[in-house]
């Protein structure tokens, strides 16, 4: 009689992500690679033979927070790879800052490194045998709720911002093909989701590398081009019934050309545009790859073409340099450009930054109090255009069920970085609202952040 062989349990891999849904992706690529290979993930320290930490090391508190997150994973696992920003980071004497403060850790690498974690896994907790490859759904592993997702379309930055340490640890750009794009795309709107939140480090420049290679898609040739990616999402979102939200959108003269779509429903009338700042000398000290002399004309002409269009940016207070003179132009510019979301940071020394070597260096409390002084004004004019929505009737996707109805987000609502809008049923409705379904609303209030609504039928 032969003996019955015993299945051998399949290795778990723990996974800790942080930093921005760029990380999130590269993190989603190496989960969706380890459930290929037939690796499971586990949900705690203990029950992992084995820890990966993605790391961020853009600012010096996302630092903070990647070695302590490795530390705590040593501590609880002991078994520990390194992967993200933080893993191309070197302190002022050229040594790696993580292997110097965690000696223990098994091995790191850079960012977007899917082969080299997997290379560093396999030594360290070699595959399983013959995975079965239906293990893993075609829209691959994904960190998000299901019903959306990010859309990564280039790596690396050509650019060199005097405050920005990127391209030092992601490259230069590189743009993903196409058809790539677009097959991924479609495999994610098969998969249920309703909401792709498109991003890179620089959207507006996709294909720039490429020379704007052309592609095909469904047997016609696409350009590698940012404005007819757009368009081609478009298309696809509306098939599926889906929404294509805009991330890293840098005010390039082309990007006029995506307006349109907005207008006509093609893809979410919402642009993320980093504008940083809006006096020119301190835009050319940062080194910023556009000027804001015309961005109020820029603006004035996109919401004159679509005029729902809600315009997310974010500013950096204090940098190096900035004198009360340039710090109220750009109050002044605010308060004419009526920014619709709007994030202030004050300004944060990063090591390997030329900003860093900049003359006239802003005082530390000075920086807060002027980043204060913008949330401050950009909360009065949040409160104001959010005002001007109360009796419009809106679509709403739902992200979260609760007792009175739900909360959910309207097109100019980013998951995690906007706000919200609080969804009551009315009493003659008798049924449930579902994470992730679409439902139109009436808005019946607003503050300076979010909205309520009461669902119509």
């Amino acid at each position: 009689m032969s003996k019955l062989s015993i299945a051998t349990p399949a290795p778990k891999v723990g996974f800790v992500s942080l930093g921005c849904p760029k990380a999130l992706t590269d993190s989603e690529q190496i989960l969706t690679q380890l459930r290929a290979e037939g690796y499971e993930t586990a949900k705690s320290y203990d029950g992992a033979d084995l820890v990966i930490v993605n790391t961020c090391g853009f600012i010096d508190a996302a630092v903070q927070e990647s070695l302590d997150a490795i530390g705590e994973a040593l501590s609880e696992n002991g078994k520990v790879i390194v992967t993200g920003c933080l893993g191309a980071k070197k302190d002022a004497a050229g040594d790696d800052i993580i292997q110097k403060v965690h000696p223990k850790v098994l091995e790191v690498t850079g960012p977007h490194a899917v082969g080299e974690v997997m290379l560093a896994v396999h030594r360290h907790l070699p595959k399983p045998h013959e995975p079965f490859l239906d293990l893993v759904p075609a829209q691959g592993v994904k960190l998000t709720p299901k019903h959306y997702a990010y859309l990564k379309i280039s790596e690396g930055c050509n650019h060199r911002c005097s405050f920005c340490i990127i391209p030092s640890m992601r490259g230069d750009l590189i743009s993903r093909p196409i058809a790539d794009v677009m097959m991924e795309a479609e495999n994610l709107f098969k998969a249920g989701v309703k909401e792709l939140l498109v991003i890179s480090q620089d959207t507006s420049a996709y294909g720039v590398d490429m020379k704007f290679r052309m592609g095909f898609w469904n047997g016609r040739p696409v350009k590698t081009h940012m404005t007819q990616l757009v368009e081609a999402l478009g298309e696809l979102a509306a098939r599926y019934g889906a929404w294509v939200r805009l991330h890293y959108v840098y005010p390039y003269p082309h990007v006029d050309h995506i307006i349109p779509f907005m207008a006509q429903g093609h893809v979410l009338p919402y642009l993320d545009v980093p504008l940083q700042h809006a006096h020119p000398d301190v835009l050319k000290r940062m080194k910023r790859p556009a000027s804001g002399e015309k961005n109020i004309e820029r603006i004035a002409a996109w919401r004159a073409m679509c005029p729902d269009l809600t315009i997310r940016s974010t500013f950096i207070a204090g940098f190096p340099g900035e004198t009360e003179a340039e710090f109220n132009y750009l109050l002044d510019f605010l308060k004419e450009a009526q920014i619709d979301r709007l994030g202030c940071f004050a300004y944060s020394p990063v090591e390997g930054a030329t900003a860093n070597a900049l003359d006239n260096q802003v005082p530390e409390e000075v920086r807060e109090e002027r980043r204060a002084r913008v949330m401050l004004l950009q909360e009065d004019i949040s409160r104001q255009r959010l005002e001007a929505k109360v009796g419009k009737t809106l679509r709403v996707l739902i992200d979260e069920v609760t007792r009175s109805g739900g909360v959910g987000r309207s097109y100019a609502d980013a998951p995690e970085i906007d706000g919200v809008v609080h969804v009551k049923l009315p009493f003659n409705v008798r049924k449930k609202l579902a994470v992730g379904e679409f439902v139109d609303v009436k808005v019946t209030a607003a503050d300076a952040h979010d909205l309520r609504a009461t669902v119509i039928g």
